[in-house]
């Protein structure tokens, strides 16, 4: 079992698979790097060295009862980084962890990235406020923070039915990819999931998106029920100044496990273009 002891004494979890070129891959809430099972799996059978961590309060890593913002989890990102010495990393990131490649490639990662993925992102910024006008209701993550506090065990349930489409009509459910996304969850720190929720939908990463000029591939479901594609990813790709936008008709949020074959193929064209 790999771990690192980060400068504040925070233990992080992180798996370092393979050879060649690194890439750094970033999960989700309340996820852990075990939901890049489908990813991490077939890129090192490509040749890859595959890196994932479990951000500080997430699955195996400390359940520190601090820290839990985009810029310190940017930040540890970049010390995983030094101290693995990675170099010429491509960095994708699901959903919040789209929010943290942006953010860690912005302010720490110049002269050591080579490309990055958005996949599912909340990026540029998810709330809806004066400047995001068609942005998700902050009464939307109230719901999300209540139910995280006080119904957690039942609440990371019933999510995973819009979170990989399953309440869609004529869509196969999987209940191990139901149970695992559970397991995952429940793994983790209810303080750091808890404090994770503003992280991820508060968070105005539109100067970071503007600064970035590696390139960036933007992917997103047009079906997505959790981070909805029109006002994220649609936008997102335009800030860039060296973006490209794939997006998928009736893909769900959770479509690296539920749609793997497609994004993999997509990825790896990317990754050797």
């Amino acid at each position: 079992m790999s771990t690192l002891k980060l400068q504040d004494g925070t233990e992080i979890f992180y798996k370092d698979w393979g050879k060649g070129q690194p890439i750094f891959f970033h999960h989700g809430w309340p996820l852990s790097s075990d939901d890049w099972d489908a990813q991490m799996f077939f890129f090192l059978e490509q040749g890859y060295r595959v890196i994932a961590h479990d951000r500080r309060g997430h699955g195996r890593s400390e359940q520190t009862p601090y820290g839990h913002d985009m810029d310190t989890y940017a930040s540890d990102v970049d010390e995983i980084v030094t101290a693995l010495d990675l170099k010429d990393v491509i960095h994708v990131g699901h959903s919040t962890g789209g929010g943290e490649v942006i953010r860690y490639v912005a302010k720490h990662g110049k002269g050591r990235v080579a490309k990055a993925v958005l996949i599912s992102a909340v990026t540029p910024i998810m709330v809806k406020n004066e400047n995001n006008p068609d942005g998700v209701p902050m009464s939307v993550f109230d719901d999300i923070r209540n139910n995280t506090a006080n119904h957690r065990q039942q609440f990371y349930i019933d999510l995973t039915f819009p979170f990989y489409g399953y309440n869609r009509e004529g869509v196969k459910v999987s209940e191990g990819i139901q149970r695992n996304w559970w397991r995952q969850g429940m793994n983790g720190s209810i303080k750091a999931h808890y404090d994770c929720i503003k992280a991820f939908s508060e968070t105005d990463f539109t100067e970071d998106l503007k600064t970035t000029d590696i390139p960036v591939l933007v992917l997103h479901g047009e079906d997505d029920q959790i981070v909805p594609f029109e006002t994220t990813g649609k936008i997102a790709a335009t800030l860039l100044k060296n973006g490209k936008l794939i997006s998928y008709p009736g893909f769900p949020h959770g479509m690296p496990t539920t749609e793997a074959e497609t994004i993999n193929k997509d990825l790896l064209e990317f990754f050797k273009s």
